[in-house]
Parts: C-alpha cells; sequence; structure tokens
C-alpha cells in the first residue's frame, strides 16, 4: 500500500473515542429513562390511589406513639398531608393547612399529617414551633408513601367524607387552590 493510501485508508483514534464517549455518555441516560418511565409506571397490580378512588386505609403512629387510622375519619373530611419539616414548601404551606384546620374545626374537617423521610424529633419540633393541632405520623419504611404514590413532598390528598379521594395537589398549594379542594370535600354531605 503506498503511503497516500494508507493514510487515506487509517482510522482517526481520536474521532473514534469521541464516538465512543458518545455512545458511553447517552447510553447510560437512555437506560436511566427507560428505567424512570417502568418505575413511574408501576408494576401490575400496585398502584397509587387515584382521584375517584377508595383512598387506602392505614394505621400509624403518631409522634406520641398513638395510633392514627384512617378509618376512624370516616363520615368526616380529610386533608392527608404528606410533608417534612426539611421541605420548603412544606413550609410554605402549613400555615394555609394551620387555619383550614381551625377555620373547619366545628364542620369536622380532620387533617392528618403524614411524615416523610424526615427524624420525629424534627417534626415535632416544627409541629409545636408552627402551632400545629393535629396529628403527624410518622411512616416506617414508606409503606403509606407508597400506596399513595409519593414521590416527594409536599403531597396532599383531599378525602371525603365516605373515604374517596375527591382531589389530590402534588407539590405546593395556593390559598385558592386549597379553597377549591376544601370546597369539594366540605360541600359533599
Amino acid at each position: 500500500m503506498t503511503a497516500p493510501a494508507a493514510a487515506r485508508d487509517r482510522v482517526d483514534l481520536r474521532r473514534l473515542q469521541r464516538r465512543h464517549l458518545v455512545v458511553a455518555a447517552t447510553l447510560p441516560v437512555i437506560l436511566l429513562a427507560i428505567l424512570a418511565v417502568v418505575v413511574m409506571v408501576g408494576s401490575p397490580g400496585v398502584s397509587p390511589a387515584t382521584v375517584g378512588s377508595a383512598a387506602p386505609d392505614f394505621t400509624l403512629a403518631d409522634l406520641d406513639g398513638n395510633p392514627v387510622r384512617l378509618a376512624d375519619f370516616r363520615g368526616r373530611p380529610v386533608i392527608l398531608n404528606f410533608w417534612a419539616s426539611w421541605c420548603g414548601p412544606c413550609v410554605e404551606e402549613f400555615p394555609l393547612l394551620r387555619d383550614a384546620a381551625a377555620r373547619h374545626a366545628a364542620d369536622g374537617l380532620v387533617v392528618v399529617g403524614v411524615v416523610y423521610q424526615d427524624r420525629s424529633e424534627a417534626a415535632r419540633s416544627f409541629m409545636e414551633r408552627n402551632g400545629a393541632t393535629w396529628a403527624a405520623a410518622m411512616d416506617p419504611g414508606e409503606r403509606v408513601a407508597s400506596a399513595y404514590g409519593i414521590l416527594a413532598p409536599p403531597e396532599t390528598f383531599f378525602i371525603g367524607r365516605d373515604g374517596t379521594i375527591v382531589a389530590r395537589q402534588i407539590g405546593q398549594f395556593s390559598a385558592a387552590s386549597l379553597e377549591e379542594k376544601l370546597a369539594a370535600i366540605m360541600d359533599e354531605e
């Protein structure tokens, strides 16, 4: 082979390496995206709580060790709030929950907080500092969070008197969205 032919047929190693790097960088991203889709869709037979379905019942211990059972609140409207003391949006929406609980206490409204990926000491301190009047339940192993399909706090479920999920708020709610969802569970007698 002549020198010009050898130069023409020679593989440019810098270019080959770059292609390998691109493949090496994109392949894990593609695999992670596929994994995320599989996780989000869920496995057969396991579905998170959805609007219109019965709220999954649970029994958890509150911060004082007392049992909190969702079924005990049947016949009353319930706000089920998954939160954490380290969650900024949870901190911001807390006064709205406190005010709603106070305004609608005579109407039977129940607020239940499920502490998500937080320490009981931090949750107790937060509840005391912010004047919470409702139960905050620990969810060891995140069994309840899993049943409700929680990915991150805050997430809030509005449960009607019949135990059906009427509305779900993923992320922080505003005063207006809280009032809208509250009206849906308070007016259904």
